[in-house]
């Protein structure tokens, strides 16, 4: 029996290792929906907006290796842009089928068409326009190894007349090829890293995500030189943890202060595996050593003084045996006292905010963080919520813990949990989902409903963009349309046939995530928090102060008395907070 160019993609694509496709069917990509329901192999997830549907796609990749969403003609397809440059930003392998208008009809303006290379090529690896069936097969071929190879989105555009076409004979691969080769500096680089450290006394190490399957190595080398370990948001679920003597926090705008004054203290700051983007929270007196597996990223945000080519596995697998361990360790220890300081501040003040009415979210999140299981995967949404959990959510044996880290879209955490979900069913996945976030794509709940994904939706319900609030604030702009009048979250889950708790004072919380955790099936956990909650660190409380006093003042000259009056009933214990 003949093959079309649709099932040659089906082909391809489980021959990557592709487990399902996260797609809203119709018009030109109806040829590929028919082939995967012929060949039976991948699971078709029919989202409810294709946006949701590629950062599930993302979240395949970046927990199992490779992802795969599509969208049909024009509006279908153009909804995968916003996941689509999650993915790449994040290095996430995700193959993306933008079906389109029949070849005939090719620039000419027609009804749904884009041009789709254009539309795509600011967020892939790899963007290519099928004109032929054998185009399209070498097309296909050639977006999965750019995808894998370089961690990114590789995407084809297909007409629909391509997709129903015969395949012809091609020369092409029907396979993909996932590389396991050591990326390391040369044996003279090597010595001379290894001659920095050993030549300085205080080192303190810096690690990312690109850390993930180097942590053992990462803790050794602290070990070692008895360096403070700090961490990027992405880095720090595989470092932040209770048994973790070197740890001392994140620096950066969710960062602490044992993060940021052990990085501008130390003689070298080594960073490993991260592209922290904070530029200004970066040294620019100290030596400053960077490894990266993508050396195009070496020395864009800091003045790094020497930088290297490697993974940080392999890397610091050489590096360490040519490494003199260091015995004084009194730079460590204290930014180590420092760290529990601010550590036992945190846990003092979610103790005391537990007793009170209103619900704050800090307690929430430690809550989360309690009663979680040790192999738990978190996803946060950008925002508040990832304020609470980059303060409250641990590592422990197994946990994984992501959000849109270097893109910062909203309403990324529970698409991502789909995904999640799907590819983990027998892990607890829990999304930290803002009010703001879960509305813009809440049609997806009715995926999660009718796929039964077992993902726990706990939602930080404080009725108003809160971290755009405070920019506002700091900012000195009067806070205006920031508000939001919601629906009851809880009634909605439970009209989509998810099962829901609501929370709407702190006796209330720990039942409701008790039981929504312990619920086989999906769950959703309204919770009522406290909208004056406090997001940015001791540092910068002053700033938001005189934030706030510049937006009333502006208030004031506007003749707009009643609005200040609210304002400062509203914000008068959160002022007291500040001072």
């Amino acid at each position: 029996m003949s093959k079309n160019v649709a099932d040659i993609l089906v082909e391809m694509l489980v021959n990557a290792g592709v487990k399902r496709v996260y797609a809203v069917t119709g018009d030109s990509l109806n040829p590929v929906n028919d082939a995967v329901r012929r060949d039976g192999r991948l699971q078709w997830i029919h989202v409810r907006h294709e946006e949701a549907g590629a950062y599930a796609a993302s979240m395949d990749a970046e927990l199992d290796g490779i992802g795969c969403c599509m969208g049909s003609s024009g509006p279908g397809h153009v909804h995968l842009v916003n996941g689509l440059y999650d993915a790449n930003r994040a290095g996430n392998p995700v193959i993306a089928i933008a079906s389109t208008v029949t070849t005939d009809k090719l620039g000419l303006d027609n009804f749904q068409e884009t041009n789709v290379t254009k539309l795509f090529d600011d967020c892939s690896k790899y963007c290519f326009m099928a004109n032929t069936p054998v185009q399209a097969v070498h097309g296909f071929q050639s977006a999965i190894q750019h995808a894998i190879q370089q961690k990114g989105v590789g995407v084809v555009g297909l007409p629909g007349d391509i997709a129903s076409a015969d395949a012809k004979e091609v020369t092409t691969a029907e396979q993909n090829y996932f590389t396991d080769s050591r990326v390391i500096p040369s044996e003279e680089k090597i010595k001379e890293l290894a001659e920095v450290i050993n030549s300085h006394k205080k080192i303190m190490l810096y690690a990312g995500h690109g850390c993930r399957d180097a942590q053992q190595e990462v803790m050794h080398l602290a070990e070692k030189l008895n360096a403070p370990l700090g961490f990027s948001f992405r880095g720090k679920i595989f470092f932040d943890k209770e048994d973790n003597d070197y740890a001392v926090g994140l620096n950066g705008l969710l960062g602490n202060k044992s993060g940021f004054k052990s990085m501008h203290e130390a003689e070298v700051l080594l960073l490993l595996g991260t592209d922290f983007p904070y530029t200004e929270f970066l040294p620019e007196k100290n030596i400053i050593i960077q490894i990266d597996t993508k050396p195009e990223r070496i020395g864009r945000r800091a003045k790094v003084d020497y930088g290297y080519h490697g993974s940080i596995k392999d890397t610091l697998t050489t590096l360490l045996p040519q490494i003199t361990a260091k015995t004084d360790d009194s730079y460590l220890k204290e930014m180590r006292e420092l760290h529990k300081d601010l550590e036992e501040k945190y846990a003092s003040y979610v103790d005391a905010k537990s007793e009170q009415e209103k619900i704050h979210p800090e307690y929430v999140a430690s809550l989360i963080d309690k009663l979680a299981t040790d192999d738990a995967i978190f996803t946060v949404d950008t925002g508040m919520s990832a304020v609470w959990a980059a303060r409250y959510l641990k590592g422990r044996k197994n946990r994984y813990l992501t959000g849109s880290f270097n893109h910062g879209s909203m309403a990324n955490a529970m698409p991502m949990a789909m995904g999640a979900g799907l590819g983990h069913p027998d892990r607890q996945v829990v999304a930290l989902c803002g009010d703001g976030g879960l509305t813009m794509l809440l049609g997806d709940l009715m995926t999660i409903s009718q796929y039964k994904i077992p993902v726990k939706i706990i939602v930080f319900n404080n009725r108003c963009l809160g971290m755009v609030k405070l920019e506002m604030e700091v900012e000195g702009y009067p806070d205006w349309q920031t508000d939001m009048d919601n629906p009851d979250f809880a009634k909605l889950a439970a009209a989509m046939n998810i099962k829901a708790w609501e929370a709407k004072k702190s006796t209330d919380v720990a039942l409701a995530i008790e039981e929504a955790f312990a619920h086989k099936g999906p769950a959703l956990v309204n919770i009522y928090t406290d909208p004056a909650a406090l997001a940015m660190p001791p540092e910068i409380k002053f700033e938001q102060m005189k934030g706030f006093a510049k937006s009333m003042s502006k208030l004031m000259l506007n003749g707009r008395t009643a609005e200040v009056i609210d304002n400062a009933k509203s914000n008068f214990k959160y002022l007291k907070e500040l001072f």
